[in-house]
């Protein structure tokens, strides 16, 4: 069945929409997986440090991705 003119549209919109959800998880996924981990250590090696800096790398982390994935958003607008 062929494509309607309306549905390369509607996937297009898709896309752009799931690109900028990423943007929306990107600090709050990297604080929590920081956290877990560090948390993880913690219990591993019986300390009570670690999860704090799990949760400063998880941050900058987020906080990368995030620049990272706006940079490449933005070029791909200019390019348009």
């Amino acid at each position: 069945m062929p494509e309607t003119p309306e549905e390369p549209r509607k996937k297009k919109a898709l896309v752009e929409g799931l690109k900028y959800t990423h943007i929306a998880f990107a600090i709050p996924g990297g604080v929590i997986a920081g956290w877990l981990l560090g948390a993880l250590l913690d219990h591993w090696l019986g300390t009570k440090y670690l999860y704090l800096v799990g949760l400063g790398l998880g941050v900058i982390a987020g906080f990368y991705d995030l620049i990272r994935s706006v940079i490449r958003m933005n070029r791909e607008t200019d390019g348009k």
